[in-house]
């Protein structure tokens, strides 16, 4: 089972995975084949083939994951809702090969720098959706439906004379509370 499989929360769900795009996977391999006559081609495949295999990310309906390594793991997680920012990064060769980088800056000093990925366009897609469905207002079926009655109700005019009296008590301004030196007292 995979990192980012075993740390959902309940209710959480993976709305994108990432992954590293071919090109790459191609490189070792090269490596490998050219360079395999020589010990060297070995080793960079063997590294590069590790460090593809542990590395994990992905964006759930509430959080941004990357997870690198396997003796030594090192994750870096942000909510959906502190995500300010998300730059995709992709040169003309990137945009051929179909891969790029992705940074995703959150409050704060917050700030993920994925590794290249394929498809970085849907990944960063799935990150402003996952944005977007978190800050709209999820409520249960009878939350909803007690919702839904009490704004029927108050849109029958069975007293219309009450309604306009607390119009009324809401509209007489308030007094206001005097402010502390320096804000060594809590305002409420």
């Amino acid at each position: 089972m995979r990192y980012i499989d075993s740390s959902l929360a309940p209710g959480e769900e993976i709305l994108s995975r990432g992954q590293y795009p071919g090109v790459f996977w191609f490189g070792a391999w090269a490596a490998l084949i050219f360079l395999g006559i020589i010990i060297v081609g070995i080793f960079i495949f063997v590294r590069s083939w590790i460090v593809m295999s542990t590395t994990d990310f992905a964006v759930t309906n509430r959080r941004v994951i990357l997870k690198r390594g396997w003796l030594n793991r090192k994750t870096q997680e942000l909510s959906v809702e502190s995500v300010e920012g998300v730059t995709l990064d992709q040169s003309l060769i990137a945009r051929m090969f179909g891969y790029g980088s992705i940074v995703v800056t959150g409050t704060g000093d917050a700030v993920i720098r994925f590794p290249p990925m394929a498809h970085p366009v849907a990944f960063r897609r799935s990150i402003e959706a996952a944005r977007q469905s978190s800050s709209e207002v999820h409520l249960d079926r009878e939350d909803r439906a007690a919702i839904d009655r009490a704004a029927n109700e108050d849109a029958t005019p069975d007293e219309p004379e009450v309604v306009q009296e607390e119009v009324e008590e809401e509209a007489r301004p308030r007094p206001r509370k005097r402010s502390s030196f320096i804000g060594l007292r809590s305002r409420r």
